[in-house]
């Protein structure tokens, strides 16, 4: 889903130049020091220019904030209502992305249960006896 992405956005006139960096390269690495990397390979993450960071629902939004055609849309998507679609959007690509690294979408019986209020959550099996391995 990355690369679909930053194709997609080379390819859209900017307002705000963007400038695409892999998430956790050494490249970003070494502009952003203070930035938690390794959340940035599960959580897309946008930093501006004055060192404001972004994540989820926000950095799609700063990113269309910052082209042509869709920045009214980026102001459509920055209030109340508009931000519970955006994450919705997050949270659906999310999904897609995770089917893709585990070879399928999330089940009915894997633990993941959808809520219009929350989004999508994790309740697996019963771990209350701590029996439950942990990554």
């Amino acid at each position: 889903m990355c690369s679909f992405v930053r194709d997609w956005l080379v390819r859209q006139r900017q307002l705000v130049p963007l400038d695409l960096v892999p998430a956790a390269s050494a490249e970003a690495r070494r502009r952003f020091p203070g930035l938690d990397h390794r959340t940035t390979l599960d959580v897309v993450t946008v930093v501006g220019d004055g060192g404001q960071v972004y994540r989820g629902s926000a950095a799609w939004i700063v990113t269309l904030w910052a082209l042509r055609e869709h920045r009214p849309l980026a102001h459509r998507l920055n209030t109340p209502t508009g931000a519970r679609l955006a994450k919705g959007a997050v949270l659906a690509a999310a999904r897609w992305r995770g089917s893709q690294r585990s070879g399928g979408a999330y089940g009915r019986g894997d633990g993941w249960t959808y809520h219009p209020s929350q989004g999508w959550t994790y309740t697996g099996p019963g771990c209350e006896d701590g029996s439950c391995r942990t990554v």
